[in-house]
């Protein structure tokens, strides 16, 4: 009920009590009021209300005590100050006795629905009732610091719920959000085709980067089986040339053997002849010798016979005859020798100059066998050279496989990681929206009219947990 006669208030924060002078009061608060009168006035709000009258200071007082989810006890009683307060279950009706005169202090708290309900038969302790005789004076300092304590509670919760708004803002323009949640669905769908598009060219162009190289390798394959056999019919042709030299060279040796030991027979011959040369001109100069001492003898025989010969015109025919065989031997041997010198002389030259032809031969058979070698070096180092390769590339093949398999881990975790921000997304904005339902339930509360209380939680949370402490004014 509200009085018309003149207030004085009790003002802290935004919350004010009114007191009147013929012993009525009334609540006007935010979400909870304290009052002090000789009788308790009326309160009224949303979820709760309470009415009461007094005709004096321990006049008879009624209390009611109506909950939009349970109804809790009304108190009747005379000459003391009462309230009921508890946390009972909702629907219970009932009350409790007279408990004698003083200051009464009732302590209501709300439940896990945010109601709050009456006594349960009178007995105050069944409901979580507890009185206090304290002076007046304190206990209202004492509620002042409470509600003062709330109201910077409700501020420092205000503080947050700005400092949530403008996190929540700066999150919306960084993202380029205009106030509501934008389905991204699609793009992500986007961002998958894209990445799988990514995934199948990266997994093309490798294949055909791998598809070229073994057409490099292969025509490198061809052009080393093209140099190798081409290397193998030069080498079959080039040895059987040599073989063919060879054969011939060794079919010269006997030759070579017959004309030295012809050389050595005509040698021993000529050295024969020249040892009968020199015999026979020793013979001769015996003979010569003997006959110069048989005609330089003075001895005189005297022969009656027929007359001799002439000696010295004999011996003189006998020289001449054998100086003329000797002259005519002698010239038949030069003769054969010097043919015969002639003929070995030619065959010496003939194989000096096969052989000549060849060692030339062998010496270029020896430069070509070389050059094969060379070649066939080459073609070890390249087929060296092809095995490094293949295992050059294959190792690039498994780098680029572990690559891709690190892109397609670093992509699981980017795609796990959005999933994680687009859920704590979705979490922030739920908590914005429940801080917006409280902000707008604490701005319901606070700019709500005189004598009606609001609770102070959103719907479907739980309650805030604070304790209103009311006293019974006397």
């Amino acid at each position: 009920m509200r009085s018309s006669t003149v207030h004085s208030p009790v003002i802290v924060g935004r919350n004010s009590a009114s007191v009147g002078s013929n012993g009525r009061s009334r609540f006007s608060s935010v979400s909870s009021s304290y009052h002090t009168s000789c009788g308790l006035g009326s309160a009224r709000g949303n979820a709760s209300r309470f009415e009461g009258r007094s005709t004096h200071d321990y006049g008879i007082g009624q209390s009611n005590f109506l909950s939009s989810g349970c109804h809790g006890a009304f108190i009747r009683g005379g000459h003391r100050r009462r309230m009921s307060t508890g946390s009972c279950p909702s629907g219970n009706h009932g009350g409790y006795p007279p408990f004698g005169y003083g200051d009464g202090l009732a302590e209501v708290r709300s439940d896990g629905a945010g109601n709050g309900v009456g006594g349960t038969g009178g007995d105050p302790e069944a409901c979580g009732i507890v009185f206090s005789s304290t002076d007046g004076k304190a206990v209202m300092q004492d509620l002042n610091d409470r509600l003062a304590s709330y109201i910077d509670q409700v501020r420092c919760l205000e503080a947050e719920n700005a400092e949530l708004q403008s996190k929540i803002s700066d999150f919306h323009a960084k993202n380029r959000l205009a106030g509501e949640l934008k389905d991204y669905s699609h793009y992500y769908q986007q961002i998958e085709e894209l990445q799988k598009q990514i995934v199948c060219t990266t997994v093309e162009n490798n294949s055909i980067i791998i598809k070229i190289d073994n057409n490099h390798l292969n025509v490198e394959d061809m052009n080393l089986r093209a140099l190798s056999f081409f290397c193998q019919y030069r080498l079959d042709t080039e040895c059987g040339l040599c073989e063919n030299v060879e054969a011939d060279i060794n079919g010269l040796y006997p030759v070579l053997d017959q004309l030295a030991s012809c050389k050595t027979d005509m040698e021993a011959e000529l050295e024969s002849l020249q040892e009968e040369l020199s015999g026979l001109k020793k013979n001769h100069e015996e003979e010569l010798i003997s006959l110069q001492k048989l005609c330089s003898s003075d001895v005189n025989m005297e022969i009656s016979a027929c007359p001799s010969r002439d000696l010295k015109k004999i011996l003189e025919e006998i020289r001449c005859k054998y100086e003329a065989t000797i002259d005519s031997n002698r010239k038949e041997v030069a003769e054969w020798y010097e043919g015969k010198l002639e003929e070995v002389n030619q065959e010496i030259c003939t194989t000096s100059k096969e052989a000549e032809d060849g060692n030339h031969k062998a010496i270029e058979l020896k430069r070509q066998l070389q050059a094969l070698e060379i070649d066939l070096q080459a073609q070890h180092t390249l087929q060296a050279s092809l095995a490094e390769g293949e295992h050059r590339y294959n190792a690039q093949l498994a780098e680029i496989q572990d690559r891709i398999s690190c892109m397609e881990q670093q992509l699981a975790e980017l795609r796990l990681e959005m999933e994680g921000q687009d859920r704590e997304y979705k979490e922030l904005l739920d908590v914005k929206n429940r801080l917006e339902q409280e902000i707008q339930t604490y701005r319901s509360l606070l700019e709500n009219v005189p004598g009606e209380v609001h609770t102070c939680c959103a719907p479907g949370r739980p309650t805030c947990g604070h304790d209103f402490q009311v006293p019974f004014a006397t």
